[in-house]
């Protein structure tokens, strides 16, 4: 399942326009060149009174009919980005369910509506932590986001599809997988899987981390949670003056190990803290930027999972 994942998601992303190709004239007997849609994607552009901000929701519906207690869904972040490939990726179980048994999930962008691919200024301030100081910065806004995904974005899905409440999935990657650390640790209810992909816990001498011991004040709710980070993120590669500077960030960021370590101390403490399971996969050959696609997919193979 995972080869067909990622054989769709290239794919999609191999068909992508790049702005300023060359658009020839349409002859007589041939059509002109049209936007290219997403087979059973839909997007809204939502402004939020929790935040005062607004994003731009994207939604995939499985052509299937719901099992006996709704659709799985799972919200990604960086929607913009993420969501083509992510949706992708659920036709593909929906195509293999027979074989597979898999139920294909409701699939939510969570995006911006500047259309921008990442952000920037946007998702550093919703989705990191209220470490002290931050708002100054322009940063440390995630309780809101939170609170805009549990109370707004969430019922507007529940009355546009239906759900299964108790199979919801989150998505981060980067800064996104900060911000699923964050609701894992202060609101697990919220979610049932949470998908931390290459997670920036670096952020402010590795705030999220004191905020872990929400999590054992919660232990009914029986999350599960997989990390993933690519092989090459704490690596700059070849030995070159500026791949020297940039190790030392990568050094001191230890993005693999603080993942790794990170992933080893819950599964250690997996009963005191109301785990279900606990996973981590370092993918091979992948760095920060390229690391975003496979973890999808494996992110996805693990929410689906019985």
């Amino acid at each position: 399942m995972r080869r067909a994942f990622l054989g769709g998601a290239a794919g999609l992303l191999a068909c992508a326009l790049a702005p300023g190709w060359a658009v020839q004239p349409a002859s007589t007997s041939e059509s002109a060149w049209q936007a290219a849609g997403l087979p059973q994607a839909r997007q809204l552009d939502l402004s939020s009174t929790r935040t005062g901000h607004r994003y731009r929701i994207f939604i995939s519906v499985p052509e299937t009919a719901a099992p006996a207690g709704g659709h799985p869904v799972m919200y990604v972040l960086d929607g913009n980005a993420a969501f083509p490939s992510a949706a992708l990726m659920a036709r593909t179980v929906t195509r293999r369910s027979k074989a597979t048994g898999l139920h294909a999930p409701v699939v939510v962008g969570i995006g911006y509506a500047s259309g921008e691919d990442f952000d920037m200024a946007a998702r550093a301030r919703d989705y990191t932590p209220p470490a002290a100081g931050k708002a100054a910065k322009g940063e440390g806004g995630a309780d809101l986001f939170l609170d805009f995904i549990e109370q707004e974005l969430k019922p507007l899905i529940q009355a546009t599809v239906t759900i299964d409440l108790q199979r919801q999935a989150l998505f981060g990657h980067s800064y996104g997988g900060l911000f699923t650390l964050h609701a894992l640790f202060t609101r697990p209810a919220t979610f049932q899987t949470y998908i931390a992909a290459s997670p920036s816990i670096w952020f402010s001498e590795r705030f999220v981390l004191s905020e872990a011991a929400g999590l054992a004040a919660s232990r009914k709710h029986k999350p599960q949670v997989l990390l993933t980070v690519g092989e090459l993120e704490q690596s700059a590669g070849p030995p070159t003056a500026k791949a020297t500077e940039r190790s030392a960030a990568l050094a001191q960021k230890k993005m693999v190990d603080e993942a790794r370590d990170l992933a080893a101390q819950l599964e250690a403490q997996k009963q005191a803290l109301g785990l279900a399971r606990v996973g981590f996969i370092e993918l091979p050959r992948e760095n920060h930027g390229s690391a975003l696609f496979p973890a999808l997919s494996r992110g996805l193979e693990f929410f689906l999972e019985r």
